[in-house]
């Protein structure tokens, strides 16, 4: 059988010709295993799962489902292997069974409640009433999601400064509370993670005054201690789900290192200015890419650099589709873009971590990491944004630092 051409095949190519290509390495398609709804679950769930085309779940979907009616969990399989539907799943079931139960959903981004709250309206279930309660929320409806919703997504801030401090105001819904879920708790990492585990101790004595315990779940990327995590964030004991059985894509992962321009002074070429050049290179091929960066300028810096790489390859018309997307933007030019980016208008975008995270932002083909970014847990969320239509590429470019040019001498 002869091997489909790659978008980025003729990049690795010109890569290998003049070493900036240290390495390559293959992740292989991995075979779903799948498992049939659970027994128990309530008939309204199941009929809104076939409703959206599902005829069964993941295998670890079912085990989440299981596992979360003895006590709390925390999954960790890979990205894009359906970790929210692995805690929506009791929490749904939870809902529909008692009219009065509430359920909490706690999310580091704006962006990822957005994205949730869309994924929720999505099943179509009269009991569940949904909303968002953040900074972006308008006043004069603050009142009515206190009164009416029965699943609140916030983040650890609104919680800290907005719900606990009022939670006279929120009687009836601690009253009733049965399940709070943290996505994405590999964020809650040092000194932010000791304020968060903080806040979540205050939460557990909030509904312990209201007489209920509420039950933990919990998602997260691939990390090496997740149990030791979900404990310190709680104070309470996990169970763990590790073992992924959703379908995983084949993907190509290269360490790019920018050409030396001063052998004596080892300088190298401006990881900025090479990074904009791969994605530029891989846009012109037909490949949707998004690019990370630490920094909000460098964001707007990569997208300008983007698009006059690509002018300078002939493709003007493709420079009108890659956008900058940070922090700092009104909440409706994030959905615009977040709409832009699932639409397919958008060949690329370039982000600040604000992306790293479960946001469904469509069928990526690559991702570009450039410098590392602080943790082999972001690292691989980053990468694992890239690959969703069965095939993916992702590079990590390497910057001047000693860190990263350590890595380029080792890339295993």
């Amino acid at each position: 059988m002869v091997r489909e051409i790659e978008p980025w095949d003729a990049l690795l190519a010109a890569g290998r010709e003049d070493d900036r290509l240290v390495q390559t390495s293959a992740q292989h398609a991995r075979q779903p295993r799948i498992a049939p709804f659970p027994d128990d679950l309530h008939p309204e769930v199941e009929r809104a799962l076939l409703d959206l085309g599902l005829d069964g779940l993941w295998s670890h979907q079912a085990e989440a489902y299981e596992a979360a009616a003895d006590g709390p969990v925390i999954v960790t399989t890979g990205t894009a292997s359906g970790k929210s539907l692995a805690f929506n799943l009791p929490v749904l079931d939870t809902l529909c069974r008692d009219r009065m139960a509430r359920a909490l959903y706690l999310y580091p981004a704006k962006a990822l409640a957005q994205d949730q709250a869309r994924a929720l309206a999505a099943y179509g279930l009269k009991p569940v009433r949904p909303a968002i309660y953040d900074g972006d929320t308008p006043r004069e409806q603050r009142a009515a999601i206190r009164r009416k919703s029965n699943l609140v997504l916030t983040n650890p801030d609104m919680l800290h400064v907005g719900i606990l401090p009022n939670h006279q105001a929120w009687a009836p819904f601690f009253s009733n509370l049965a399940a709070v879920v943290v996505d994405e708790a590999h964020v809650y990492r040092g000194v932010f993670g000791s304020h968060v585990a903080n806040v979540l101790r205050r939460l557990r004595r909030v509904c312990e005054a209201y007489g209920t315990a509420p039950r933990f779940l919990m998602a997260s990327a691939t990390i090496a201690n997740p149990d030791e995590l979900a404990t310190r964030l709680t104070g309470l004991d996990f169970t763990h789900l590790s073992e992924d059985g959703s379908p995983g894509s084949a993907k190509t992962i290269a360490m790019w290192n920018p050409p030396l321009t001063d052998e004596a002074l080892g300088a190298r070429r401006s990881a900025l200015a090479e990074a904009a050049d791969v994605l530029a290179e891989l846009v012109a091929g037909g490949a949707r890419t998004i690019c990370f960066m630490k920094s909000r300028r460098a964001v707007e810096l990569m997208s300008r650099f983007a698009q006059g790489a690509l002018e300078e390859l002939g493709r003007p018309e493709l420079a009108a589709r890659i956008a900058p997307y940070r922090a700092g933007y009104t909440p409706q030019q994030r959905r615009e873009l977040e709409r832009r980016l699932v639409s397919g208008e958008l060949l690329g975008v370039v982000a600040t971590d604000a992306l790293e995270l479960g946001i469904d932002i469509g069928a990526l083909d690559a991702a570009i990491v450039v410098t590392f970014p602080g943790t082999v847990a972001s690292l691989r969320q980053m990468w694992g944004r890239a690959g969703r239509r069965g095939r993916g590429f992702a590079v990590y470019v390497a910057g001047e630092d000693a860190l990263d040019q350590f890595f380029c001498r080792h890339p295993d």
